[in-house]
């Protein structure tokens, strides 16, 4: 099932395989940590790997404490070495976006975590159990930094987070 469109649209929903939109939700996210400090402390190192019909773009996120203290795009190689990796089509990626813009937050089946169990749309992949536990233990921590979205400016040219803090 799509996500609700009526609140959004396409001229509104980042382009979800662009570095700097993740950028700019790391700013946000670094910008206000006390929205953070609740759900403690996160250590993670994860990929968004979002496939297009041109290619695969590998976001890599890191965070530590409660800060995303990098967001890179990595070769499929050092993806690999992530804790882990959420993988699924670019309109899938989309989709979740829109449902979060729609929303003010990823509801039901269209949070990260439900996404990941389900596993149809975005698998969480990798290697290591410990890598894999680190999404499950942080996935509160990871929708937050998702559904910050909602508090960026739509059309925003620069990497920096547009203050929204106030809104609801």
């Amino acid at each position: 099932m799509a996500p609700p469109m009526a609140a959004t649209s396409a001229l509104h929903t980042p382009h979800v395989a662009d570095v700097a939109f993740y950028r700019r939700l790391a700013h946000l996210m670094n910008a206000h940590p006390e929205r953070y400090r609740v759900l403690g402390d996160a250590d993670m190192v994860g990929v968004f790997t979002i496939i297009e019909p041109e290619g695969s773009t590998n976001v890599q996120l890191v965070f530590s404490a409660l800060s995303c203290d990098g967001v890179d795009v990595v070769s499929d190689g050092e993806a690999e070495t992530a804790d882990f990796r959420l993988v699924g089509d670019v309109r899938e990626w989309t989709a979740m976006f829109s449902d979060i813009l729609a929303n003010g937050q990823a509801q039901g089946e269209w949070t990260i975590n439900s996404l990941a169990l389900r596993g149809d749309r975005i698998r969480c992949v990798g290697d290591d159990p410990m890598g894999l536990d680190k999404f499950s233990r942080f996935n509160q921590t990871l929708q937050q930094f998702l559904d910050g979205a909602t508090l960026l400016e739509p059309h925003a040219g620069s990497a920096e987070a547009t203050d929204y803090s106030t809104r609801k």
